[in-house]
Parts: C-alpha cells; sequence; structure tokens
C-alpha cells in the first residue's frame, strides 16, 4: 500500500532543502531530486507538477543555452569567418558565414552588407560545446534579421508563461494589438506596430512577468487586455494556434535572392535524372 503524499500545490513557491513529497509514487525533475524516500528542492522556484513528476521552474538567473532554441541575438563583433553575438547569456553566440543565409558569401566580402553591429537576429542554437562555445544559425523558418520595432528584456524563466501554452498567451497580445510579437527563449522580445500599441503590448508582457505564477493567467490577460483595448478576444483554440504557428513559421522572411536555392527542382531526360541548374547563378 502506498504512503505517498505531496506536500505542496503546484505554482508554490518553494525553497531548497523544501520536502515537496513523501513516498516512491512521485518521481523528481528538473530542480529537485530524491533522499531516501522524500522529494526536496534543490532551488528557489516556481514548483511544476506533470502527472507524478515534480519539477521547479527557477526565478531568477541567467540564460543558458541550450541546442534548438530559438533567441534574439544581438551583433557585438564582425569577425573574419562571421559573426558574435550577445544572446543574454554569459557565452556569446558565433554565427558562422555558412549558416548567415542562402546566398554565397565569398571570403573577404564586407559582411556589414549582411549584418551590421547593433543588428538584432532571430537565431537558432545548433550546438553547445562543452566548453559552452555556442554556434547559431539563420538559415530556417522563421529566422531573420529584424527591422524596426522595440526590443524588451524578461525574466528568463519566465519566458513560457510570457509564450504560453502552443503560444496562446502572444496569440492574445497579437490579436489585441495587432503587432508583430516574437520572444526568444533567451529572454529577449521584439514587438512591432503601432507606437500606442507597442506600448500596451510592453505593459502586458511586464504583467504576465509579474504575475506568472497565478493560476488561470490567460483569462486574466484576456479580460486586461479587452479592457484596456475595447476589443472583445476570444482565447485560441489548439487548432488556431497550431494554423498560426505553422504559417508563421513558414512566412518567407528573406529576399527573394536568397530564397532561389533553397529548393532545386530536378527535371528528367529519359530514364535519368538531371538537377536543373539556374542560369542566373552562372
Amino acid at each position: 500500500m502506498s504512503d505517498a503524499k505531496l506536500l505542496v500545490k503546484d505554482k508554490d513557491i518553494v525553497v531548497p532543502g523544501e520536502i515537496l513529497a513523501v513516498g516512491i509514487d512521485y518521481l523528481p525533475g528538473a530542480g529537485t531530486y530524491r533522499l531516501g524516500d522524500d522529494i526536496l528542492a534543490n532551488r528557489l522556484g516556481l514548483l511544476m507538477i506533470d502527472g507524478k513528476v515534480l519539477k521547479t521552474v527557477p526565478l531568477s538567473g541567467r540564460y543558458l543555452p541550450k541546442k534548438y532554441d530559438v533567441v534574439i541575438g544581438k551583433v557585438i563583433d564582425i569577425l573574419m569567418s562571421g559573426w558574435k553575438l550577445d544572446i543574454n547569456s554569459a557565452y556569446p553566440a558565433v554565427l558562422p558565414l555558412k549558416d548567415a543565409s542562402f546566398s554565397y558569401i565569398a571570403k573577404g566580402d564586407d559582411l556589414t552588407k549582411y549584418f551590421e553591429l547593433d543588428d538584432y537576429v532571430v537565431l537558432k542554437i545548433t550546438n553547445v560545446t562543452s566548453q559552452n562555445l555556442v554556434d547559431v544559425t539563420c538559415k530556417g523558418p522563421g529566422l531573420h534579421k529584424l527591422k524596426g520595432g522595440r526590443i524588451i528584456y524578461v525574466n528568463t524563466h519566465k519566458v513560457p508563461r510570457i509564450i504560453g501554452k502552443k503560444g496562446s498567451m502572444v496569440s492574445l497580445i497579437k490579436k489585441a494589438t495587432d503587432c508583430k510579437v516574437i520572444v526568444g527563449q533567451n529572454g529577449i522580445a521584439w514587438l512591432s506596430g503601432e507606437p500606442e500599441m507597442e506600448v500596451i503590448a510592453v505593459n502586458t508582457i511586464k504583467v504576465i512577468e509579474d504575475k506568472s505564477h497565478i493560476s488561470g493567467l490567460t483569462e486574466k490577460i484576456k479580460e486586461y487586455l479587452e479592457k484596456i483595448t475595447g476589443r472583445k478576444l476570444e482565447i485560441p483554440s489548439e487548432a488556431e494556434l497550431e494554423k498560426e504557428n505553422l504559417s508563421e513559421e513558414h512566412r518567407e522572411e528573406r529576399p527573394r535572392e536568397e530564397r532561389r536555392y533553397e529548393r532545386r527542382p530536378y527535371e528528367r531526360r529519359g530514364e535519368r535524372r538531371f538537377e536543373r541548374r539556374d542560369r542566373e547563378r552562372y
């Protein structure tokens, strides 16, 4: 017979050494550990209960780069082999020439034609070494240089709440303000729209950040946006969110000449297949 007992509630604030559950029915996740039959917290954070797994989300700290994360970076140096970017981490990232553009970049070319100092870029992390060397790419759906708009910084560990489940929170902000919004997993966000709507979007993100520990936050943010904008909003369904995310991921952000070489069609001659070359390229 199991004597398992949960001693805390979902989204409680827990401290290091606090006993979260007793018994072997519960499993330790990130930020927790087992000691005998007990599960304890090993850091200050927000408790998240996922079935029988207990984990904590830290309330502060710098961003730790992880492979496949989509981040927003600021160009801080131009190298011979690419660009160095600040990604709001203790470790800078490097964007190699081969991952900067679908166009061919010749050795010795003027790299400022692609990215200049202080440019902000949406990137994906492709590799993080044991020495914390971070490589990123700008080749892929939704990855591009940002133009105009404004940049804000948020608590890295509250990014999942700001984005919402399958992007529900960001979708609400977009519908209420007609702003374009991109939230990097490194705590850097970009917004672009009418100035007064940008202010509303920024303030909404700050409210989410401050109240990230509250249950039913999506509904509360919906009411907040309806009151401040005077618009009637609906929380999008999962199907709507999936459709919206798919549309945004495949939206073409690169110049047409950069997209020409992403797919190269084939033509058949008899029983053999030849790659059809673009005459302009040669």
